[in-house]
């Protein structure tokens, strides 16, 4: 099955996801402020893929049309 625009959207903000998360993991944050702005990245990134999912389900109920 070819890849959708929502599929190739969603690959990039589970890849920014993963890098914001291993940086974090490892150690990355140098002060508490940028350990909230990264946990923050991090429940932004999980926002835009519910936002995605909506979209694309919502776009295959009306293709279904």
């Amino acid at each position: 099955m070819a890849k959708t625009v929502f599929d190739v959207l969603k690959d990039k903000i589970v890849e920014d996801k993963t890098a914001t998360q291993g940086f974090l993991s490892g150690g990355g944050a140098n002060s508490y402020a940028e350990y909230r702005e990264l946990t923050g990245k991090i429940r932004g990134y999980d926002a835009c893929l519910n936002h995605v999912d909506d979209l694309a389900r919502n776009y295959m109920e009306e293709d279904d049309d």
